[in-house]
C-alpha cells in the first residue's frame, strides 16, 4: 500500500548509457559472441519465475481517485450530509439518553456485521450488569461494549487512533515486526492528506484502507466500522457517530472501485440516518404517552422508569432497580402497571430473566 510501511520498490537500474543505431549492414557483422549480453529466445526462458513486484500507486493519486469519486457523487454526498446534520440538531436538542439508546442499537447491528452477533438484549445485560450467558463469547462481548464506550464519546480516533482502540504492542514483539503505533500513525497521516474532503468521505476512505494499513485483527471490522463512524460526524455538536449499520450494513460491503465503494457507502449511511431519525421519533413520541399515562401515579419511580425504557432499548427489572434507585418491589409494580396500560412489552415470554420495552 501507499503507507510509510509498505514503501514501493523501485529499481536502483538506470540507463546511463546513449543507444545509437547501428544500421541493417552492422547488425549483420554482429557475431553470437558480440551478442552475450541479450537474453535468449522465449523458447529458452523459464515460465515459472516468481513475479516481480507490482508498482503501487502514489498517495497523490490514490487521493485524486477518491476526489474524483467524491466529485462524482456530490449531490448524493450533499443528501446524505443534510440527513446527518438532521440527526445531529436532533440529538443537540433531545435528552442525553439518545445518544446512549443510538450507540447501543448501533453497536448490536455492527456486531451482526463483523459477524459476533450480540442481539441488543444479551447487550444491555452485559452494559448494564456484566451479566453474559453460558454460551456468550466473552471476547466478543468486550468488542461491543468498547465500541458502546466509543460511540457515546471521548476523544475521536484522529487525536490517537492507539488510545481510541485501546491497542498498544506486546513486550514481545518480534524483530521484524512493525510497532502498532506506527502502522496506527501512518494510517492517520494519509487520513491527514485528505482534509479537503468531506468528512463523511474521509471515514469511508478510512474504513477501506484498514486493513491494508495492517491495523486488522480479529473483529478489525468492528473497529474499522466504529473509528469510520467517529469521523464522519466529526464536525457535529449532537451526533458522536454517524449511524452505518442501523438497517443494514450494505454500505460497509467491501469491493469495486473507490466511485462504487462511495456510492454504496452514502445508500448505507442514508439509510441508517433515517432508520436513526425513526427511532428518536418513536421514542420521543412514547415518551410523551408515557408521561401523559404516568402522571396521576404518585412517587418518582414512574418518572424514573419511563425515562430508563426510552434510553435502553431492553430493561429487565434488576436493571431498572439499579438505574431508578427505587426498590424491587416498587419496579415491578410499575412494571405491571405500564405492561398492563400497553406502555410496555415482555420480549422474553419466560418467568425468569424477563426483559420489557417500550411499546413504540
Amino acid at each position: 500500500m501507499y503507507f510509510a510501511h509498505m514503501k514501493p520498490q523501485v529499481s536502483a537500474l538506470h540507463d546511463d548509457f546513449d543507444v545509437h543505431p547501428i544500421g541493417v549492414e552492422g547488425a549483420a557483422r554482429r557475431t553470437e559472441d558480440d551478442l552475450w549480453f541479450l537474453p535468449g529466445s522465449i523458447e529458452e526462458e523459464p515460465d515459472d519465475l516468481p513475479p516481480g513486484p507490482r508498482a503501487e500507486p502514489r498517495e497523490t493519486a490514490v487521493l485524486d481517485e477518491w476526489q474524483r469519486a467524491e466529485a462524482g457523487c456530490a449531490a448524493r454526498l450533499a443528501r446524505v450530509a443534510s440527513r446527518l446534520g438532521a440527526l445531529d440538531e436532533r440529538l443537540k436538542r433531545g435528552p442525553e439518553g439518545w445518544r446512549h439508546r443510538l450507540a447501543l442499537i448501533e453497536a448490536a447491528d455492527l456486531s451482526w456485521f463483523a459477524g459476533d452477533r450480540i442481539g441488543p438484549d444479551r447487550l444491555v445485560l452485559w452494559i448494564s450488569l456484566r451479566l453474559s450467558g453460558l454460551h456468550d463469547d466473552t471476547a466478543a462481548l468486550a468488542r461491543i461494549g468498547w465500541a458502546v464506550r466509543r460511540l457515546m464519546g471521548g476523544p475521536g480516533p484522529e487525536q490517537d487512533l492507539s488510545a481510541f482502540l485501546d491497542r498498544r504492542d506486546t513486550a514481545n514483539l518480534a524483530d521484524e515486526a512493525e510497532p502498532f503505533a506506527d502502522r496506527a500513525s501512518g494510517w492517520v497521516d494519509f487520513i491527514s492528506q485528505a482534509t479537503d474532503l468531506h468528512p463523511i468521505t474521509r471515514a469511508c476512505i478510512g474504513f477501506h484502507l484498514w486493513s491494508l494499513a495492517g491495523l486488522g485483527q480479529h473483529g478489525d471490522r468492528m473497529e474499522a466500522a466504529v473509528t469510520a463512524a467517529r469521523i464522519a460526524a466529526s464536525e457535529g455538536k449532537g451526533a458522536v457517530f454517524a449511524p452505518l449499520a442501523m438497517g443494514g450494513a450494505g454500505g460497509l460491503r467491501a469491493g469495486g472501485l473507490p466511485a462504487d465503494r462511495l456510492a454504496r457507502w452514502l445508500d448505507g449511511m442514508e439509510t441508517a440516518c433515517l432508520t436513526a431519525m425513526r427511532h428518536l421519533d418513536d421514542t420521543e413520541a412514547w415518551s410523551a404517552r408515557a408521561e401523559a399515562e404516568t402522571s396521576p401515579l404518585s412517587g418518582r419511580t414512574p418518572l424514573a422508569l419511563s425515562a430508563v425504557l426510552a434510553e435502553w432499548p431492553f430493561v429487565s427489572a434488576p436493571m431498572a432497580e439499579a438505574l431508578t434507585g427505587a426498590s424491587r418491589a416498587a419496579v415491578q409494580r410499575n412494571l405491571a402497571w405500564m405492561e398492563a396500560r400497553g406502555l410496555i412489552r415482555e420480549v422474553t415470554g419466560q418467568g425468569r430473566y424477563r426483559m420489557w420495552r417500550a411499546a413504540v
